[in-house]
């Protein structure tokens, strides 16, 4: 194998790396850094799957290390952190809401990867639901947004994670 080979799986990795480093953040209080975090997650899984086209370095095993990254900082990363600054106040309907969200993300991404791609994604890829949820974080840091439509908001994401009605044209 070429070093070109190694790119791609790279940063996916680098992708697991932020929202881990997400995750840490949401300890320390510090939901700004976590919701940046995230934001530069998606940004390194981006690059993640041009680069394995470009280099013609695809893989079975790069795309199962994909939706297991993806997973974690864009299904687990977002929700603890929507969860740590609001969810947490509504007890159990928020860790109700958190669960749904990332069961949602997770079979959204099981469905992708047993499905032969035709250039539609059928659902919200959870990259994006996760950038949406990290942008919202944001807002909410400043603006306080109200608990009942940020639980809307989750439960609108985790719908359209692993609705077959919704079809988004790759680009």
């Amino acid at each position: 194998m070429k070093i070109k080979d190694y790119i791609p799986n790279f940063f996916t990795l680098l992708n697991l790396t932020f929202g881990v480093l997400a995750i840490i953040y949401i300890f320390y209080g510090n939901y700004y850094m976590s919701s940046l975090l995230i934001l530069i997650a998606a940004l390194s899984d981006r690059f993640d799957g041009k680069l394995a086209r470009k280099f013609e370095a695809t893989s079975c095993i790069g795309k199962e290390l994909d939706s297991l990254c993806d997973l974690i900082s864009f299904g687990v990363a977002p929700t603890v952190l929507v969860w740590n600054m609001r969810l947490i106040d509504i007890g159990v309907i928020g860790i109700i809401i958190t669960v749904l969200y990332t069961i949602s993300g997770a079979y959204r991404l099981a469905r992708y990867n047993t499905m032969e791609f035709d250039g539609i994604y059928y659902g919200v890829p959870i990259t994006m639901a996760g950038g949406i949820i990290a942008i919202v974080a944001l807002y909410n840091i400043k603006y306080n947004i109200n608990i009942y439509a940020l639980s809307s908001l989750m439960l609108l994401l985790s719908y359209a994670m692993i609705s077959t009605k919704i079809k988004l044209k790759k680009r």
